[in-house]
C-alpha cells in the first residue's frame, strides 16, 4: 500500500537568503512565515531535508508525548565542539534518558532551596559594586551574577586562583560566541574553520581548550577528596551511579558541567535582563511587585521570596513574552506520523516553535502586551507555556532557573531602582542560540524608595 505524504505550505527561498534573516532578524523570520502561510509551514529544503514548523497546543502535544516516533538530539549537534559528544543536550534514546535520571536530583527539592542563600549572597556582592546614578551595563551585571552561581554551586568553586581563571575563561568564550560573527559561524560552517589562533572558530577552540584543563584539574581535585560532604553539583554527580552501579566517567562528567553552564548561565542572564527592562518600562507593574516584596520585611528568606504570586508572574510572563530559545528541539521523524493532518515521512525535521505558541492571541490575548496577571487569572498546560520545551526534551534546570530569577530580582528590588538610560522599546537579537536584548543596554541604579505613599490603583 502507497502512503501519501502532505507537508503544509512554506516559503521555497535560497538556503542562504533565508538563513541571513533567521540570523538577523529571528523574530521576524517566524512572524513574517506565520502571518503568510499560518500555524504551520514547510521550510523547503534541497532533498527531502524539510523543516515544519507546529505552534498550536494540539501539535505540540502530540510531538512532546510521542518521543518514540522521533530521533532528537541531533539537531542541536552544531554544539558538539563545545559541549561535547556525552553532553544530555545531544543525546537520544536510552543513553539520554539513563543521563537525565542522574542530573535531575540535584536540581529538585531540597538540595536546590539550599543554593537560594548562595544565590542572595552573589546578587549582594554584584548589585553592591554599582554606584548610585552611574549607568552601567545591565547584561554584563547579570551574566557575572549567573556565572558565579554557576561556579560556585555547580563547579563548588569559590574565589582563589582556579575561580578567577575560570571566570576569565568562560566569559573570554561566552561572550565572543555571542557576537554576531560567531551568531553567524553557527549557520554557515565556511565560517568553522580553524586557521590558527588568530582566527575566530581557532581561537573559541583554543579557549575550550584551555577550559577542559581546568574543568579536568577540577574534577581530579574532588575526585581526591574522599569523605567530603560537599552540596555542589559536581560533587553530587562524582557520588552518583547509574543503574548498573557504574559512575560518571571524567570525559562525561566534563560534558555535562560545560552543558550546565551553557544552558544555565546566559538563558538567566537575558531573563533577568529583560526583567528589569519590562519592570522599568511599566511603572504599574513595578509598584505592584514593590508592594509585594515589602510584605516579606528586611532580609526575606528564599523559600519565601520563591513563593511569592505576583514575582512568580513576573518571571513567567518574561519567559513568555520574548522566549530566550526561540525553538524547542528539533525533531526528526523516524516513523511516519500524522500531526494536524499532515502525514509526515521519514527524514522530515519538526520544530516546536515556542515564540509562537507564545503568542497565539486565542490563548494570550493582547500577546505583545506585558501583562503578568495573564499568569494569575488561568493556568496553562505544559503544550501552551513551553519557555524550557516540552516532553523527554524538556530542561532539566527549569525549576533552578525560575528560583534564581525569583531570588536575584528580588534582592536587587529590595535596594535599588533600576532605570533605562534612554527609555525605547528594545526587541530580541540573536545571540549565539538564543534569543536576547540588544548589549549595551545601560541602566541607572537609585535607592529603592518605599510604596507607602505610592496611591493604590483601582
Amino acid at each position: 500500500m502507497t502512503v501519501t505524504y502532505n507537508l503544509p505550505n512554506g516559503p521555497r527561498l535560497p538556503r542562504y537568503l533565508r538563513l541571513i534573516k533567521f540570523i538577523t532578524q529571528p523574530v521576524k523570520y517566524v512572524e513574517d512565515f506565520a502571518k503568510v502561510y499560518g500555524d504551520t509551514f514547510t521550510i523547503w529544503n534541497r532533498g527531502d531535508k524539510h523543516i515544519v514548523y507546529f505552534s498550536q497546543p494540539q501539535a505540540l502535544e502530540q510531538i512532546f508525548t510521542n518521543a518514540s516516533y522521533f530521533q532528537s538530539g541531533g539537531g542541536t549537534g552544531i554544539l558538539g565542539f563545545l559541549l561535547g559528544d556525552n553532553s544530555v543536550i545531544l543525546l537520544d534514546g536510552d543513553r539520554h534518558q539513563r543521563q537525565r535520571q542522574l542530573l535531575t536530583p540535584p536540581f529538585h527539592g531540597e538540595r536546590m532551596r539550599a543554593y537560594g542563600e548562595t544565590i542572595q549572597e552573589i546578587t549582594q556582592q554584584v548589585s553592591n559594586e554599582w554606584t548610585i546614578g552611574q549607568p552601567f551595563n545591565i547584561r554584563a551585571s547579570m551574566q557575572e551574577i549567573t556565572l558565579r552561581v554557576i561556579l560556585r554551586v555547580v563547579f563548588g568553586v569559590d574565589e582563589g586562583p582556579l575561580f578567577q581563571e575560570l571566570r576569565r575563561l568562560l566569559t573570554s568564550v561566552l561572550d565572543f560566541m555571542g557576537s554576531s560573527l560567531m551568531s553567524s559561524a553557527f549557520f554557515f560552517s565556511f565560517l568553522q574553520k580553524d586557521l590558527g589562533a588568530w582566527s575566530p572558530w581557532g581561537r573559541v577552540l583554543r579557549l575550550i581548550q584551555q577550559i577542559d584543563q581546568l574543568i579536568y584539574t577540577l574534577i581530579q581535585e574532588r575526585r581526591a577528596e574522599p569523605g567530603e560532604s560537599r552540596q555542589d553539583i559536581l560533587s553530587l554527580l562524582i557520588s552518583a551511579r547509574y543503574d548498573d552501579g557504574q559512575a560518571m566517567s571524567d570525559v562525561e562528567l566534563r560534558d555535562e558541567l560545560m552543558t550546565m553552564l551553557v544552558a544555565g548561565h546566559e538563558t538567566t542572564a537575558s531573563a533577568l535582563t529583560w526583567a528589569f527592562y519590562w519592570i522599568d518600562q511599566l511603572p504599574e507593574v513595578r509598584e505592584k511587585l514593590q508592594r509585594e516584596l515589602e510584605t516579606l520585611g528586611a532580609n526575606p528568606e528564599p523559600s519565601s521570596i520563591a513563593k511569592l504570586p505576583y514575582l512568580t508572574a513576573v518571571c513567567q510572563e518574561t519567559l513568555r513574552i520574548y522566549p530566550i530559545v526561540a525553538n524547542g528541539f528539533i525533531r526528526v521523524v523516524k516513523t511516519p506520523i500524522e500531526i494536524m493532518g499532515y502525514k509526515l515521512p521519514v527524514g522530515t525535521a519538526i520544530v516546536p516553535s515556542i515564540y509562537l505558541a507564545h503568542h497565539r492571541e486565542e490563548v494570550y490575548p493582547q500577546s505583545k502586551q506585558f501583562k503578568p496577571e495573564r499568569f494569575l487569572e488561568r493556568q496553562f498546560s505544559p503544550y501552551e507555556y513551553i519557555p524550557f520545551g516540552g516532553g523527554n526534551r524538556r530542561c532539566i534546570g527549569l525549576a533552578f532557573a525560575q528560583y534564581e530569577m525569583k531570588i536575584a530580582l528580588a534582592t536587587i528590588l529590595a535596594e535599588f531602582q533600576l532605570s533605562m538610560v534612554n527609555k525605547r522599546p528594545l526587541y530580541p537579537v540573536r545571540r549565539g542560540l538564543t534569543l536576547a536584548a540588544p548589549s549595551g543596554l545601560q541602566m541607572i541604579p537609585t535607592v529603592q524608595a518605599t510604596t507607602a505613599n505610592i496611591p493604590v490603583k483601582v
